[in-house]
């Protein structure tokens, strides 16, 4: 299935007390290449990811974050500092016996003490993060593959119906070399009896010039294999796999064929559709940008 190389697709998942968000953003590009965006804590996790998004898409420059959303604490959590609790509570009951009170020292009292209490960054669990990430990957990746197949049945309608143009215009051209053949052999011969005002026409002399014309001008081999290359580009429409990069060389080697057809011939109405066949070729050139 034709598919473009565009698309956004998220997913989120959970598991135990890891859950992420995983984005991804997809734009045109001649090979895959991938950028990704990983909070520090799961940077361990870039490689297997990046290689699980190149399995899956062929083409483009994909850019993919991942976030970590939450979990029973947050983003942070408290923790004790137990040297310093320890240091608080020697000091209280220090104090105390020096000052001949009764000690009545709580834990409270210790844990309201400035820096005994500290909030730090959740610590990652690596493997369940891995999981949850691979699962919200597997989302956002389905997600952005059923985008750029909406996308790429528009690409298939107007690669068609333009490739559909070619094919036609390329059979007028062929139809109309042997008429250009008769008529550049109607032409010499006016052009030769207006010179020898009324003497006669070598008609030997004359076939040779024509045929000299007919060989110089003829085209059957740039159609033939130009019509192989929109044989080829037609299967490659319905192929199941990714075939952009096929189809680019196909559309350059269809223009190298209209060239040589143009630089052959002079005659106007095949100018016109040479000038015609360009023009569409560049537009489905164009298209093919977009292809995976």
């Amino acid at each position: 299935m034709l598919r473009s190389m565009t698309g956004f697709g998220a997913g989120r998942a959970r598991e135990a007390d890891e859950e992420l968000t995983v984005e991804l953003r997809a734009v045109n590009h001649k090979f895959c290449e991938v950028k990704s965006r990983l909070p520090r804590e799961l940077l361990a996790l870039e490689g297997g990811l990046t290689k699980r998004i190149k399995q899956r898409l062929a083409r483009g420059a994909v850019d993919f974050s991942v976030k970590r959303t939450g979990g029973p604490a947050g983003d942070q959590v408290p923790r004790i500092n137990t040297d310093l609790a320890r240091a608080y509570k020697e000091a209280f009951q220090t104090a105390a016996r020096e000052l001949g009170v009764e000690e009545t020292l709580r834990l409270r009292d210790v844990l309201d003490r400035p820096g005994v209490i500290e909030l730090a960054e959740r610590g990652v669990a690596l493997d369940a993060a891995g999981v949850a990430a691979e699962k919200a990957l597997d989302q956002a990746l389905d997600a952005l593959i059923a985008m750029r197949e909406v996308e790429g049945k528009a690409l298939f309608q107007d690669l068609s119906a333009r490739l559909g143009l070619v094919e036609t215009l390329s059979q007028e051209i062929n139809a109309l070399s042997p008429r250009a053949v008769e008529e550049y052999r109607d032409k010499l011969t006016a052009r030769i009896a207006e010179l020898v005002q009324g003497g006669s026409v070598d008609p030997q002399r004359l076939a040779q010039e024509v045929a000299l014309f007919a060989d110089r001008t003829d085209v059957a081999e740039e159609s033939t294999r130009l019509a192989s290359h929109i044989d080829q580009f037609r299967k490659l429409l319905s192929a199941e796999e990714p075939s952009g990069r096929k189809m680019d060389f196909l559309v350059q080697e269809m223009h190298r064929e209209v060239n040589t057809t143009g630089s052959k011939s002079q005659h106007p109405e095949i100018s016109s559709r040479i000038v015609g066949l360009k023009a569409e070729l560049e537009r489905i050139r164009e298209q093919v940008q977009n292809v995976e």
